[in-house]
């Protein structure tokens, strides 16, 4: 399999390079991939979440999450503080926010700034950095979208609804069928989320299927991502069964939370989080097992 090597150009933040009306302010140098976990949310109101962690050649790394949006959400300024505040208590690591959105009205409300406080006192403003129609380009050409993979993913997130988009989704998944198996499932698995319940979605979904696309690695692609959702699903689900005996103070053994975590069967993770709601011991989780 051929390895790609990634443009090394004026990439300013995220793995795009960025227009100064998104309201980024990164140095120059290709950032890498965040070796953290992905997490989404249904639907294109709630968003889909990628986090990745930016390393700069120079200066201080920082996670950035991205964020699909596809309309106004008078509760989203909340979520957005409180999940940034997140990331960097539990990652110890600044923070910021990208979204990106299918059309101008949404991306212009999302620019904010949205300030959260009471009594005319601003205790915290979100600020996020905002890719839309008006400032990402579209990318219809497969040798551009091979130079910039994530350009063209945020290119196809972005223009969504245009006409244009089964064009940008073709360029991008010809690019695709060139790049390492790695970035083909992240890429891949990003759009789609990101794009939502919509048409765009749907055709992008065909296109991964074509085996012409990804020559000799259609099928690959498509278990691939199935086996990266079962996995997602059952360390989420592990992580909940502890959580749960956390939270009723039931002590977990190291050998329990290693059992746990290295289970993958979402089936036998299922019927543990029932007994975590009730057991007194956290052996008592695996009795069948004994």
């Amino acid at each position: 399999m051929r390895r790609r090597t990634k443009s090394s150009g004026n990439a300013r933040s995220c793995w795009i390079r960025c227009s100064k009306s998104s309201g980024c302010r990164c140095r120059n140098g290709l950032p890498s991939r965040s070796s953290l976990r992905t997490q989404r949310r249904s639907g294109p109101s709630n968003g889909a979440w990628t986090v990745l962690r930016v390393k700069p050649p120079s200066g201080i790394g920082f996670l950035l999450a991205i964020e699909s949006q596809g309309r106004r959400d008078a509760d989203k300024a909340v979520s957005w503080a409180y999940y940034l505040a997140f990331l960097k208590a539990k990652y110890k690591c600044p923070a910021l926010l990208l979204v990106v959105c299918q059309d101008k009205a949404t991306a212009d409300w999302a620019t904010g700034p949205f300030r959260l406080g009471a009594g005319g006192w601003t205790a915290l403003s979100v600020r996020p950095m905002v890719l839309g129609p008006g400032n990402t380009p579209k990318i219809i050409d497969k040798e551009e979208a091979a130079q910039n993979l994530a350009l063209a993913t945020f290119s196809a997130m972005a223009h969504g609804r245009d006409p244009a988009v089964d064009d940008i989704l073709d360029a991008l998944a010809r690019a695709l069928g060139t790049a390492d198996e790695e970035d083909v499932v992240f890429y891949a698995e990003m759009l789609e989320s990101g794009l939502g319940d919509t048409r765009a979605a749907k055709t992008w979904r065909k296109l991964v299927k074509i085996h012409t696309y990804f020559p000799g690695r259609g099928t690959l692609i498509e278990e691939t991502l199935e086996q990266g959702r079962v996995e997602g699903q059952a360390k989420e689900r592990a992580e909940t069964v502890l959580r749960m005996l956390e939270r009723r103070e039931v002590a977990v053994p190291d050998e329990v939370r290693e059992r746990v975590l290295g289970c993958s069967d979402l089936e036998t993770l299922g019927r543990w989080l029932d007994r975590a709601f009730t057991v007194t011991n956290a052996e008592d989780l695996f009795e069948e097992e004994r």
